[in-house]
């Protein structure tokens, strides 16, 4: 019998299981997490065959390496990185063919941060409340793999979906961020509103997948005092004491008790997941 599986040769600065994410369990306190871009987890899908919710892998900034027990079909995608089969180069952002014991390199990306590797069949884990995605914030979903992990792969049966170009959108140069105000915009100044409108941010180094960490004007509140904990959602702007927001990723708290200024449409979320830190950030109001 085949042995449908990959072992892990090197495991990257962060490389976790993901899908579209566990949808539905808020209510509960459990995020959504799922890949920060969801767009390029489609694609790389698509690529080799699989429906567009299957569990890939996730890497951050320096890729990973890995090994298939199978003869497999592997794209690699999202942010740009050299990939090499055995040494020898490889498409990136195309699907191709890997023989059994070959060892896949994904590369440290050359713009963005965060590239996905799909196998034909997907990541077959547990899924844990219907998701198989690795939450970083509250432990749910398999363990972040480390060297010599071995990762099981579902049944290859479906037809690559080849094609010759497929529209990889690139990493931002700067971001513009959709939002729409509120619900606590009026906690903050009409100073601080239009600043948070017109100024530029910097993504901040300290920014993961719970939140992307902004540095750049304080908002200064209109309202003292502490909120009580209230519901989150993706893509909400919160913002500390410290008045400096905070961008709320897939592994977002499911509540906080700080003031949310605005809501980012999640269509310009998977960007965010893409800009490194010193990346400009500008939020536009729409309604």
């Amino acid at each position: 019998m085949t042995d449908r599986a990959v072992a892990v040769v090197r495991a990257g600065a962060l490389t976790t299981v993901q899908d579209l994410g566990r949808t539905g369990h808020a209510h509960l306190g459990v995020p959504r997490s799922g890949a920060l871009d969801p767009a390029a987890v489609r694609l790389v899908n698509r690529l080799v065959g699989n429906a567009e919710e299957a569990a890939v892998l996730e890497t951050t900034v320096d890729g990973c390496a890995l090994r298939p027990r199978c003869a497999v079909t592997v794209a690699v995608g999202g942010a740009p990185c050299p990939v090499r089969v055995d040494g020898r180069p490889a498409a990136w952002g195309s699907a191709f063919r890997v023989a059994a014991g070959a060892v896949v390199e994904i590369g440290a990306a050359v713009r963005g941060l965060r590239s996905y590797v799909a196998f034909g069949g997907g990541v077959d884990v547990e899924p844990v409340l219907g998701s198989r995605s690795t939450d970083l914030l509250s432990g749910l979903g398999p363990e972040p793999p480390v060297e010599g992990t071995v990762l099981p792969l579902g049944a290859d049966t479906a037809v690559p979906g080849w094609v010759d170009a497929p529209p990889w959108p690139g990493p931002p140069d700067e971001l513009v961020l959709r939002v729409r105000l509120g619900p606590r915009d009026d906690w903050f100044t009409a100073r601080a509103l239009r600043a948070f409108a017109t100024r530029a941010y910097r993504v901040s180094p300290a920014s993961n997948r719970i939140g992307l960490r902004l540095d750049g004007p304080a908002l200064e509140r209109a309202v003292p005092g502490e909120l009580a904990s209230e519901g989150m959602v993706l893509g909400a702007v919160q913002v500390p004491p410290d008045g400096l927001p905070v961008l709320f990723l897939a592994d977002h708290p499911t509540t906080g008790g700080y003031p949310v200024v605005g809501v980012v449409r999640e269509a310009d979320l998977g960007a965010a997941a893409q800009a490194v830190p010193g990346t400009a950030v500008r939020f536009v109001p729409v309604r």
